[in-house]
């Protein structure tokens, strides 16, 4: 882990809370931004700001982790968010909690689906009202008119979890390696998928590759379905998947069972980080969902306090990697709000200075 992070001063915030439905981090106030998009908006003082931040569920760490970085955003920037989330992935219900979110934060919203299709519709109506908007993690479907995007490159997250795990399977090795995929179908998830299998593909010829297999995205669900997995595939050189749940399900088997397995996966689930810790979880790719919340909400509170416009294509921040090699300084960053916002600050203070450092294009040359 690079060490531009971790020594920065702490920054003292609030402890998180994740809403489980709707949690105002303040009382909903402030007006309209008065124009959508990418163009800047008109100057408020920060206390008469209102954002939204909407995830898919309040079960996973993933989303939790960017609910987290918003609120740190909204903290720094001085102004008012609103935090949504249904419990559990639910498309339709979320978009409901965007509706209500035109409503109040019509200073702009931050969202991240695992329903993209969805919100076609609703994002293409809340830009037309003139409220700005920021698609996290999962990229903006084509005929939102959302054009600013904050996350990974997802392909190169799973070739880094990929070039880990190899480390500790030989060259000539033969068998099989298991793939899981808790949401397939979802981009995000699919092109880590396709890094991991095109790194295994090209550095372990003589390897089967399973799967991927469906693993669900819910814990009881996951767990359930890596244990099913696991018996019809006992003697399998590696169990990867690009999702949060998997390396705390196989983590759980492991301790149930008294086997030991070779597990690769993603996210900072505490489970799964403690799994790191023990020796039961290999490797984490960390797409650093925290970074990405923030990143977000503090480009929407700019543009509505300063009238900086947003920047229109794919912000991406970066990933990183968990193994024993740097678990004690994740852990110790996981600890709280304060030591998150400790160390991603040096991060955030270069992102935020040089923009266009971190642009591209959007998916699809959009």
């Amino acid at each position: 882990m690079s060490s531009r992070r971790g020594r920065s001063r702490a920054v003292a915030l609030a402890a998180p809370v994740l809403a489980a439905l709707a949690l105002g981090v303040a009382a909903c106030g402030g007006g309209s931004s008065g124009a959508g998009g990418t163009t800047g908006g008109g100057k408020q003082a920060a206390k008469d700001v209102t954002l939204a931040m909407i995830t898919a569920s309040t079960t996973q760490n993933a989303f939790q982790e960017m609910a987290f970085g918003a609120k740190a955003a909204a903290g720094v920037e001085g102004v008012k968010l609103n935090s949504a989330a249904p419990n559990g992935i639910n498309g339709p219900q979320e978009v409901q909690l965007f509706q209500a979110a035109m409503q109040t934060s019509k200073d702009g919203i931050a969202t991240m689906t695992t329903t993209p299709d969805l919100f076609v519709r609703p994002f293409s109506q809340a830009v037309a009202r003139g409220i700005p908007q920021v698609s996290v993690d999962t990229p903006p479907p084509a005929g939102s008119n959302v054009d600013t995007f904050v996350g990974n490159d997802n392909v190169q997250v799973g070739e880094l979890l990929a070039n880990a795990i190899l480390a500790k399977i030989p060259a000539n090795a033969t068998g099989e390696i298991v793939l899981g995929n808790p949401i397939p179908g979802l981009p995000v998830l699919d092109q880590r998928v396709q890094g991991i299998k095109q790194v295994l593909q090209r550095k372990r010829p003589n390897i089967k590759l399973v799967g991927p297999l469906n693993t669900g995205p819910e814990p009881t669900q996951n767990f359930n379905a890596w244990q099913g997995i696991v018996k019809a595939h006992p003697d399998a050189l590696a169990y990867l998947d690009p999702g949060d749940q998997a390396a705390v399900s196989l983590a759980r088997i492991q301790q149930r069972t008294g086997k030991r397995l070779l597990v690769g996966g993603a996210d900072v689930d505490p489970v799964a980080l403690q799994a790191v810790k023990d020796g039961r979880v290999y490797a984490l790719a960390d797409p650093e969902h925290w970074l990405k919340g923030y990143i977000a909400i503090a480009l929407l509170a700019r543009r509505a306090r300063d009238g900086t416009p947003l920047p229109k294509g794919w912000w991406n921040p970066g990933a990183s990697l968990v193994t024993a090699k740097n678990i004690d300084d994740i852990l110790a960053r996981q600890r709280n709000s304060t030591t998150r916002a400790a160390w991603y600050k040096a991060t955030v203070d270069k992102q935020l200075a040089d923009p266009s450092a971190y642009l591209r294009p959007l998916p699809g040359g959009r």
